[in-house]
């Protein structure tokens, strides 16, 4: 998949470079910028195993992290959104944050490849330049402390993405579970792409277009665990799906708190940042 961009990616630098020559604050890139990045997926070893990863590379061949290189914001408050998950699939996969170049990769538990018990019903995966501040608690949410991953973002519409797409999103709701005390944001949003999306705009309009969707979501993630002997997730704000706005907030804190982690305003401890 390749989208086209009128900049490059150099790292090292304090700024991007233009095309046309002009350069541009690597800040204003991280926190406000509305293009794309021309990206390239690269697959080394094979599916299901150990050794299995998704990188992501520029238009040079150049490899990127998808967590620190995709840009978040899109503008009209549409965002970039990396499937890690594709719907109807149990191999859980996630972004390396410790591995260099953050590639895509099942997670492991004691050596082995970890799978969900049963499939997941939408694509699933996560917003870049995001992160949940394992320092900061959420007073809002039990004074839960964020999960030290970026946020997740389940995609409800009907097609089913791959690993590594890159898809526009609007979030539409946002849910915040409470994963051994740890709080680990759902964001629910659409595909721009999907037949529907015109359609709903905020959590109501999900209830009214997709209804179920949102308590199927949110009985999913709370019980996924169970099979495993472990006691199920809990739910803060009530046990509900917050609305859109309250999405856009806390996609805007936790883009903050990427910055100053990138900026090493706040220790990575073992994040790469890279």
């Amino acid at each position: 998949m390749l989208l086209k961009t009128p900049f490059s990616l150099k790292r090292g630098s304090k700024a991007l470079t233009l095309n046309n020559g002009r350069r541009l604050s690597k800040r204003l890139f991280s926190c406000n910028a509305i293009y794309n990045p021309q990206v390239r997926i690269k697959r080394e070893g094979q599916p299901e195993t150990l050794n299995y990863r998704v990188f992501f590379e520029d238009a040079s061949g150049k490899k990127i992290s998808p967590w620190h290189d995709v840009p978040l914001h899109l503008g009209n408050g549409v965002f970039n959104f990396i499937v890690e998950i594709p719907k109807e699939s149990s191999a859980k996969m996630e972004v390396a944050t410790v591995e260099l170049y953050t590639p895509i990769k099942q997670d492991t538990k004691k050596g082995k490849l970890r799978y969900y018990p049963y499939n997941i019903n939408w694509n699933y995966g996560l917003l870049p330049q995001t992160w949940e501040d394992p320092s900061f608690a959420n007073s809002e949410v039990e004074g839960a402390f964020g999960d030290n991953d970026p946020v997740d973002v389940v995609e409800i519409g009907d097609s089913r993405g791959k690993i590594g797409e890159i898809l526009k999103v609007k979030p539409l709701a946002a849910l915040a579970m409470i994963d051994e005390g740890e709080l680990d944001w759902k964001i629910v949003a659409i595909s721009l792409d999907d037949p529907r999306a015109s359609l709903v705009n905020d959590v109501n309009d999900v209830e009214k277009h997709f209804p179920g969707t949102l308590t199927a979501i949110r009985n999913w993630f709370r019980d996924y665990k169970i099979p495993d002997g472990k006691p199920a997730n809990k739910f803060g704000l009530g046990n509900k799906a917050a609305s859109k706005e309250y999405a856009l907030k806390v996609i805007k804190e936790t883009n903050e708190s990427w910055a100053k982690l990138v900026k090493r305003s706040i220790p990575a401890g073992d994040l790469s940042l890279v």
